[in-house]
């Protein structure tokens, strides 16, 4: 029985050309099937209008005509968000979008190791106590268990594809379940050429500006009351990269963000911190360096010099990835088509 509870198992009919199919779903639950559905059926339309098929509702039942493969692709999503609604998430557009990409994968899931049967394998996910995050691409579910495998995971690729989310999400679990003793969330203050002296406040006032992406991560992840007691008791810690000098850090997991921005020397110290017991992060995007002209950065040094290391596991991510606004896709694609035009033309002159 799937994760749709299927009365029914599908049936594909040919309806009058041969690669095409007709498949009937039938839900137990009439408000998750109407959650499923979507206010007007919106879900069901954008699964229409992402796969190409035809989607008719009546009452707990589903009807899905198109291609073979379109057909089956479109269970599969259905069959994954009716999932997470049994789990009692709710579900929105970006979770349609993630259930679409990671169908469409399906088979290259297999490339995995697992007995699972084909179309059968389940979306990696991080659980914590306030929320379940599954993954919204392949990328994203390989850069999952690669978090869960390894000690040392560089996340790599453009804004909006999950990468430094997913990774304090999976340090949140960690801490909760007790496989680490404390959170270490870093980031190089490149804007302010890691001399914070000239801000006004206190240490926390001057940095927070820098690190409050990991702080948002953080609250999504853990009930705010316990996020600030944490903080408090040190058990969390956010602080400039610049602070991690002459550390060991035992028993945490280390998550640095924004590593482009780091310079050689910088990322090497970061790199010998590990300790103990301890799981390393670092994300970036080596397509939005913002170091002084001629500075070379310690991310994309560090790519090249532990490239084929063991133990250390690298995810890239591109625009196919990106799980906020679509737009935002749109958007990466465009600046990375000019970038490449500008470097054809720079070669030509």
């Amino acid at each position: 029985m799937s994760a749709a509870e299927l009365k029914n198992p599908p049936q594909n009919q040919a309806t009058g050309a041969s690669d095409m199919a007709h498949i009937v779903l039938t839900f137990d639950n009439n408000k998750l099937a109407s959650a499923l559905y979507g206010q007007f059926d919106e879900n069901l339309a954008r699964l229409e209008q992402k796969l190409g098929v035809d989607i008719r509702s009546r009452g707990n039942q589903l009807a899905i005509k198109g291609s073979a493969s379109a057909a089956e692709q479109a269970r599969r999503a259905l069959d994954t968000l009716y999932g997470i609604l049994q789990k009692g998430a709710d579900i929105g557009q970006s979770d349609v979008d993630g259930a679409v990409r990671m169908a469409i994968a399906a088979d290259d899931q297999l490339t995995l190791p697992t007995l699972e049967r084909k179309g059968k394998v389940s979306a990696a996910q991080i659980s914590t106590r306030k929320k379940t995050i599954y993954a919204r691409s392949l990328t994203q579910d390989a850069y999952m268990r690669a978090l869960e495998r390894s000690e040392m995971v560089f996340g790599i690729g453009p804004a909006g594809t999950g990468k430094t989310y997913l990774a304090v999400a999976h340090a949140a679990m960690l801490l909760e379940r007790g496989m680490v003793e404390r959170i270490v969330l870093s980031r190089p203050a490149v804007e302010a050429g890691e001399r914070l002296g000239f801000l006004p406040g206190d240490m926390k006032e001057k940095v927070d500006p820098y690190l409050r992406p990991l702080y948002d991560a953080l609250y999504d992840m853990m009930p705010a009351d316990k996020v600030e007691r944490a903080i408090a008791a040190e058990v969390i810690e956010i602080a400039p990269l610049a602070f991690m000098r002459g550390r060991t850090l035992a028993h945490a997991a280390v998550i640095l963000d924004e590593a482009q921005n780091t310079t050689q020397m910088q990322m090497k110290m970061f790199l010998t911190r590990l300790g103990e017991n301890s799981r390393m992060i670092v994300t970036g995007d080596p397509s939005q360096i913002d170091l002084p002209p001629n500075t070379k950065s310690g991310l994309v040094e560090a790519l090249r010099i532990l490239d084929g290391v063991p133990g250390i596991v690298t995810v890239r991510f591109n625009e196919g990835d990106v799980v906020r606004h679509p737009l935002v896709a749109e958007i990466v694609k465009a600046y990375d088509r000019d970038g490449k035009l500008a470097r054809g033309l720079g070669a030509e002159s």
